[in-house]
């Protein structure tokens, strides 16, 4: 068993009241998880600070406190530990704990507004079919090897990552691929993990709920990258403005991707249609070789085109062969949720998709509309668009969103999310007031979300294509508080199949 002096190795303690060479059986955030022979740790949070629990956790029976501030009462048999940043110190512990599980797997963390997701999880599948044991941390689920658990947050916290990452050790993985949400930079849930990597994807309007300004949000973004060691890579997209500033201040070795500007990985998209597009890649440092080679991938838009040559380029600087790298690349499908196509026994394609951004939606309907002009389809095509925002979020992007969905489709339909605290309509109205007087004769306001959809696909024709945008992968809902099931991809598959196929 841990002592306390054993879990604050590498913690910046300013003071400790009584001596550290307690046992310790558990380390707590959560004053009602303590037991005896914890260690709570009071950490300050957007909406509660664990400072006020700390009596609670005291007679709970906690065997010692960290802590920024010292309590003005506490038994003399509780030990307190006094530091500058207690989110900092949780991380820390929480690594100490579980001796560290970071430092035994190859650890590459992927950040950006957008396509977090499908380049950790195709690493994942890619490094998987090489035979390779591999953890993922995702938002759509946890994996250690093949064994899946539901995710709770895009990071998790510090407790629950590295016991994450001690059972990935434990099972034999070699790597492990993970999101790292600009919220975890912010509260140090990554604080005490060694990275070997870290990939920039883009940066765009997000969070601004949270981090209130883009600067601040740009800023969490790029301390994931000052933090990154001397012995890590990081994997700049040099097309996004942002890429340059993940930079600045790094230790770690520089490289860079982009299919529009020089770089020392590039594609370039060679052909492009409904079911797949060619990408031409070039390696430019980083392989032993000079490399030029064509796939076909089974993915279509240009920011796929960005999220595959992340993976290609990661994958080569992480040791692996381009040709075994495009070989399973061109096997592989999107993420569920992402750019998810079902299509109608009367001709309709519906598109799933997890899109809660601006660029986010507007790179989909480009996407799309790509498709819907593709010759080898019938011609020019409607493009129904479902879309709506999340309540207690950032409000500034939902005027945003709606103007790109009337400006890049046929119709719009906007309907809740998961309107959370907030009122559905008061964000429908939100929306609406971004729309033009143009757009506002192509769209119209159906607020439940499952009418919403009936009425998109009742609305299309065979060869329409209906976009429901914002939740993807999520089966769930969350309405004044309440939540309930709610799949978009099961709501299309009941309304396609309840509809006449003469239609």
């Amino acid at each position: 068993m841990k002592t306390l002096a054993d879990l604050l190795e590498r913690v910046s303690v300013k003071r400790t009241i009584g001596a550290p060479c307690v046992p310790i059986r558990s380390v707590c955030f959560d004053s009602r998880k303590v037991e005896p022979g914890s260690v709570f740790v009071a950490v300050r949070g957007v909406s509660n600070d664990g400072h006020n629990y700390i009596p609670d956790a005291v007679r709970q029976g906690v065997s010692a406190i960290v802590c920024e501030t010292v309590p003005e009462s506490l038994r003399n048999d509780v030990i307190c530990v006094v530091t500058d940043n207690s989110a900092e110190a949780l991380g820390v512990i929480c690594a100490n704990f579980y001796d560290n599980p970071s430092e035994h797997l190859i650890l590459t963390g992927i950040t950006g507004t957008n396509g977090k997701t499908t380049t950790a999880t195709l690493l994942y599948k890619l490094f998987r079919a090489l035979g390779y044991k591999v953890g993922l941390i995702s938002t759509v689920a946890y994996y250690v090897n093949d064994e899946r658990s539901e995710a709770t947050h895009t990071t998790p916290d510090p407790l629950q990552l590295n016991h994450l990452m001690r059972r990935m050790v434990d099972e034999g993985c070699t790597h492990c691929f993970m999101e790292v949400s600009s919220h975890s930079a912010v509260q140090r849930r990554i604080a005490g993990l060694h990275f070997a990597g870290g990939i920039f994807s883009n940066l765009t309007h997000d969070h601004l709920d949270f981090h209130k300004t883009f600067a601040e949000y740009l800023k969490a973004k790029k301390a994931f990258f000052d933090s990154l060691p001397a012995s890590a890579f990081a994997l700049l997209n040099n097309d996004d403005r942002n890429g340059a500033v993940m930079a600045q201040n790094t230790k770690a070795a520089v490289y860079t991707y982009a299919l529009k500007s020089d770089a020392d990985f590039r594609c370039r998209l060679v052909e492009k249609h409904s079911d797949g597009m060619m990408l031409r890649f070039y390696a430019l440092r980083g392989v032993d070789m000079p490399t030029e080679q064509e796939a076909w991938m089974r993915f279509i838009g240009e920011f796929n085109a960005y999220n595959l040559l992340a993976v290609y380029a990661a994958a080569i600087l992480l040791g692996l062969h381009p040709r075994d790298i495009l070989t399973v690349l061109s096997t592989l499908t999107p993420v569920d949720g992402r750019f998810e196509f079902i299509r109608s026994q009367h001709g309709v394609t519906a598109v799933v998709d997890y899109a809660h951004t601006p660029d986010a939606l507007e790179n989909i309907l480009s996407a799309i509309r790509d498709i819907a002009r593709d010759p080898k389809d019938r011609g020019e095509v409607a493009v129904i668009t479902v879309v709506g925002c999340g309540g207690d979020r950032d409000k500034t992007k939902r005027p945003k969103m709606a103007k790109i969905a009337a400006s890049m489709s046929s119709r719009v339909i906007l309907t809740s999310d998961n309107p959370r605290g907030e009122e559905p309509d008061a964000i429908i109205a939100d929306m609406l007031a971004g729309l033009d007087s143009e757009g506002h004769q192509k769209t119209i306001a159906i607020t439940d979300r499952r009418e919403a959809i009936r009425t998109a696909c009742l609305m299309a024709h065979a060869g329409d294509i209906v976009l429901v945008a914002g939740k993807g992968h999520e089966t769930y809902q969350i309405v004044k508080g309440v939540k309930s099931h709610f799949d978009d991809r099961e709501t299309v598959r009941e309304i396609f199949a309840n509809q006449n196929p003469a239609q």
